[in-house]
């Protein structure tokens, strides 16, 4: 995609674009800057929600696991006894498909206005809301803020829009209750440099790493119907991902020993029955199309089910938290505690 060789390109193009852009991130970063001064001063109101919130947020433009994340802390807060509720903004026919499917349990309540749509997961019973993509939406006032960072999607210069994908400047991150260092694909040595950046960043916010690791494959239009990532190995494969970090989950399925034909589509991509034709075309039913649940929840009703049509599978991931466990559990059976306590705190 254009915006993401604008981005993350080391080429001359690339270099000079962000220096045309220069300008209007200049303007970007005053204007968020002024924001964050009047929300710091208290000159801009904040709300305090019908129940205790926490956000799950990023300082960047997707790709950093947030869905997939959100979805397990409420599924974490549920286990330890609270009512949780996810709360989504409604911007893309994915996410909230995806969160049913994690957490069937967990209601997903949907609103442009947070305070309302809170209040909607009270009554319905819920007593704790997990606001999804929120760290930036400082008019509810929240008990916790976990903010993630991708260490697969890193860069070394913090470039924000339109010239980067980066939301806010990275001294933001001090607002945070809590870093979460997230990868698919990166390095040990990768995620050892980003936690090294965030510590001299915010030295006084805990960080605690966790990876999202392909467990196996589930077929989209019959979940019953499962196979082990061996199966992956040596066999030539077609994937679709419209997703924000389409380079991460393709390095997931080589590493696993697939030869991958990538289809990659912008984030949040509406599928169309002309985009299936394309996806399909020259397979058999002997082949196989792998692509991510974010995908699969938007492909299921489109994809053919007739014979000769082949077969559309999605990885499913499973989080790990691979540093920082101690902390992560200290802060979660906080927040359940917290549902008794104090009002929240602006954020």
């Amino acid at each position: 995609m254009l915006i993401e060789r604008v981005w993350y390109g080391e080429g001359p193009a690339a270099a000079m674009t962000r220096l045309l852009l220069a300008p209007a991130e200049r303007v970007f970063g005053g204007i968020a800057g002024v924001r964050d001064m009047l929300y710091d001063a208290g000159w801009l109101p904040t709300h305090e929600p019908a129940i205790p919130a926490i956000s799950v947020g990023n300082l960047t433009v997707g790709g950093t696991g947030k869905t997939p994340i959100a979805a397990w802390i409420a599924r974490e807060l549920a286990a330890r006894g609270a009512r949780p509720a996810v709360i989504l903004r409604g911007y893309g026919e994915d996410e909230p498909h995806v969160h049913h499917t994690l957490n069937p349990d967990i209601p997903v309540v949907i609103g442009s206005d947070r305070v309302e749509a809170i209040e909607r997961a009270r009554i319905n019973g819920a007593d704790i809301a997990v606001l999804d993509d929120a760290f930036q939406h400082r008019r509810v006032r929240r008990i916790a803020d976990f903010v993630l960072v991708s260490a697969d999607r890193w860069t070394s210069a913090v470039r924000l829009l339109p010239a980067g994908p980066w939301r806010e400047p990275l001294r933001a991150i001090r607002r945070a209750t809590l870093i979460v260092v997230t990868r698919k694909a990166a390095t040990d040595a990768a995620v050892d440099g980003v936690n090294q950046r965030l510590a001299a960043a915010a030295p006084q916010v805990p960080r605690v790493t966790v990876g999202l690791q392909p467990t196996e494959l589930v077929r989209v239009t019959d979940a019953s119907d499962r196979a082990p990532l061996a199966a992956l190995s040596g066999a030539r494969i077609r994937m679709v991902a419209s997703i924000a970090d389409p380079a991460s989950f393709q390095t997931q399925l080589e590493r696993l020993g697939a030869q991958v034909d990538p289809f990659v589509f912008r984030d949040h991509h509406a599928f169309t029955d002309a985009d299936v034709a394309a996806l399909t075309a020259g397979l058999g039913a002997g082949d196989r199309v792998v692509c991510t649940l974010k995908d699969a929840v938007k492909l299921a009703s489109r994809w053919p089910r007739l014979g000769g049509a082949p077969a559309l599978w999605y990885v499913s991931q499973q989080v790990m938290v691979e540093r920082g466990v101690g902390g992560l559990e200290h802060i979660l059976d906080d927040l359940v505690r917290a549902r008794f306590k104090t009002p929240p705190t602006a954020g």
